[in-house]
């Protein structure tokens, strides 16, 4: 018999599932042709079952991830079946609402429950994760409103995008910037360096978080 997903070990599940997600996309920027969105769609959904699965302790918790996974396969069937672009924006907009919500449960349980343990250096990492996506989310979003937000990006459909925003998000949240995409509209640069800031502070507040619990265990004997 399986052992079940605890408070103790929730976020490897969530932060392999989240790592397979960004593999997916990328294979299949490269490598898939335009079916590709329906394997983008469905990794997106499985990662959303997955995070629902990880903290499902409250039941709701529970039920609003749950509606929002359901959510988010429908909008995702009669996106494919009609192709309009109203269903599309409600598609990013609940797949954010959910990173959000996924990333505040996930940073109380790391921050803010005072233990240091393997789950919660995973769950650092996972944390860090659902932040890049949140972004990327916003970013396609912006594109989505307006296709000229960003240089370097063609405009498409926003699952055509997908792996190129992440790559985006990522280096504007590590503040690497290679620069071959860049924010070319107010908006879109305003969320740009406010990303680049979180990602500064997370590491700092990330740091000062497990120190201070490590700490307040008292010194170790011997």
């Amino acid at each position: 018999m399986s052992k079940p997903i605890s408070r103790e070990d929730n976020f490897t599940y969530l932060t392999i599932a989240l790592i397979l997600l960004l593999l997916v996309s990328a294979v299949l920027e490269q490598f898939a042709n335009r079916a590709g969105q329906h394997y983008i769609s469905a990794s997106l959904i499985v990662v959303l079952a997955v995070g629902v699965w990880s903290f499902r302790a409250e039941k709701q918790t529970l039920k609003i991830g749950m509606g929002l996974v359901i959510a988010v396969l429908v909008v995702s069937v009669l996106s494919s079946l009609f192709d309009k672009a109203g269903l599309h924006m409600v598609h990013l907009l609940i797949l954010l609402v959910y990173l959000i919500s996924t990333t505040w449960l996930a940073a109380k349980q790391v921050l803010f429950s005072g233990r240091i343990d393997g789950n919660t250096i995973v769950g650092s990492i996972c944390i860090f994760l659902l932040m890049g996506l949140v972004w990327a989310m916003l970013y396609l979003l912006i594109l989505a409103i307006d296709p000229t937000s960003f240089n370097g990006v063609v405009e498409a459909d926003w699952y055509d995008n997908f792996s190129q925003l992440v790559y985006y998000s990522f280096v504007t949240l590590t503040t690497v910037g290679y620069g071959e995409i860049t924010p070319a509209l107010p908006v879109a640069r305003f969320f740009a360096y406010v990303e680049a800031i979180t990602g500064q502070f997370y590491m700092a507040i990330l740091v000062a978080s497990l120190v201070g619990a490590r700490l307040s265990r008292g010194p170790h004997k011997g």
